[in-house]
């Protein structure tokens, strides 16, 4: 368990996605010290400036500062954003090549320095990056964890609500599998409070399950929409990572779609994927299984194997 005294993150990848959850991190006091590793020093080193420049105005003191490997070694978390970004109409599955050489880069220094906290990854393709973490760190499953479908649950609840006029916070309902082109909504899990959003929809003409599916479709392509805008997204990243770091750091027990390994759960074994998961200060406390109907679990199977066809190719 991590020391409940201590509030230590580094970060390694100081690009737009790593830079959003420093600033997310500082504006809600996510921890009390702070680290940012990169392969540009020079850039590093000015990120921590701006980012001490407006401690002034913070809810909080934090110790922010740039630092390297050696800085892992009494760390609570490593949250990896580092890797290369993702292209205009490029899946995240096509990202898997370019990113495991940089992680192998990353990981094994890490572990080297004595690092015994829970590893954070955001880089994509997530599921297969957090997959890769672990065969290369050799942690427990427990302390591996990925932002999974954090994010996209997230725009799920935005929308529902949105649709059906509630506030988001009482749609409790999520993505789940690979974060990527086969992640879905087990809608028969799906509820607006404690009432089932299939109700909802059979007992009111002004729903329907068609709208429902164009917003999960919505859900799955908002990145590309958003990278095609933008050239890429952070924010919201961001944010989903402060949230699971918060849920760490609190010993929330917290429900979160994050990227974890199933061990038998859903009956599948060895593979890293978005599912409802219990989070904790030792990371992941267990795995939520869903009782999914029959075209659920052919959809979650789907999704798994499409992770592990990749998993196999992989020479770690």
């Amino acid at each position: 368990m991590l020391r409940s005294d201590s509030k230590k993150v580094v970060i390694v990848g100081t690009g737009m996605v790593g830079m959003s959850y420093a600033y997310a991190m500082l504006n809600q006091s996510g921890c009390d010290e702070m680290v940012l590793i990169d392969v540009n020093e020079k850039k590093t080193i000015g990120e921590a400036m701006d980012l001490n420049h407006g401690l002034a105005f913070a809810p909080s003191t934090m110790k922010i500062y740039a630092g390297n490997y050696s800085d892992c070694g009494d760390a609570d978390i490593v949250v990896i954003c580092a890797g290369v970004a993702q292209k205009p109409g490029e899946s995240r599955l096509d990202l898997l090549n370019r990113n495991a050489a940089v992680f192998k880069t990353i990981i094994e220094p890490i572990v080297a320095v004595g690092f015994h906290g829970i590893f954070l990854v955001a880089t994509n393709p997530v599921d297969i990056m957090t997959y890769i973490t672990r065969k290369l760190s050799g942690f427990p499953a427990a302390r591996v964890i990925g932002s999974g479908t954090t994010l996209d649950t997230a725009r799920l609840r935005f929308l529902v609500g949105e649709y059906f006029g509630i506030n988001p916070r009482n749609i409790h309902a999520y993505v789940i599998g690979e974060h990527g082109d086969s992640e879905f909504v087990p809608w028969s899990k799906a509820l607006i409070a404690t009432k089932s959003v299939i109700d909802v929809v059979n007992q009111n003409r002004e729903y329907s399950m068609n709208q429902l599916i164009a917003i999960q479709e919505e859900v799955r392509t908002s990145a590309q929409v958003i990278i095609e805008a933008k050239k890429a997204t952070y924010y919201g990243i961001g944010m989903a990572l402060t949230r699971i770091t918060k849920a760490i750091f609190q010993d929330e027990n917290s429900v979160l779609t994050v990227s974890s390994m199933l061990c038998g759960e859903y009956g599948e074994q060895d593979v890293t994927i978005g599912v409802p998961t219990i989070v904790n200060r030792n990371g992941i406390k267990d795995i939520l299984e869903l009782n999914l109907n029959d075209e659920e679990v052919e959809k979650f199977k789907n999704s798994c194997e499409t992770l592990r066809k990749f998993y196999n190719e992989l020479e770690l």
